[in-house]
């Protein structure tokens, strides 16, 4: 499945974004989606995911309590809403899906289908 992630862009510390996850011609809303982000040189890090139903869901500890991921499947679209934000949250994100729900989620190796990232710039 392709994958479209947008909503990233320039905010100040402590600032919000919402970041969207879609697809083309696919219906998203029967697979667990992921969100992580990457800095250059380094491995892709867990942020979020969601199951096809939107009842589980799961955040990286660096992102519990300021991050939520939700999902409507009637538009076909997965978000994450990032509250409080910091400078370390400057990065690339990711959305990534995969067929279930399953104890890999965390891992950015589970999920064969990727989007192709939005970069979120968190200014101090």
């Amino acid at each position: 499945v392709q994958l479209q992630a947008s909503g990233g862009g320039l905010v100040q510390a402590g600032g919000s974004l919402r970041l969207s996850c879609t697809t083309s011609g696919r219906f998203l809303g029967v697979y667990t989606v992921g969100w992580f982000r990457q800095v250059p040189g380094w491995e892709r890090e867990f942020v979020s995911a969601i199951n096809w139903r939107g009842d589980r869901t799961s955040y990286g500890d660096s992102v519990k309590g300021r991050f939520t991921i939700s999902r409507d499947n009637a538009k076909n679209t997965v978000y994450l809403q990032m509250n409080s934000l910091k400078p370390e949250d400057t990065t690339v994100y990711y959305c990534a899906a995969k067929g279930y729900w399953a104890t890999d989620y965390s891992r950015a190796s589970a999920f064969p289908d990727w989007g192709q990232g939005t970069q979120v710039t968190v200014s101090s």
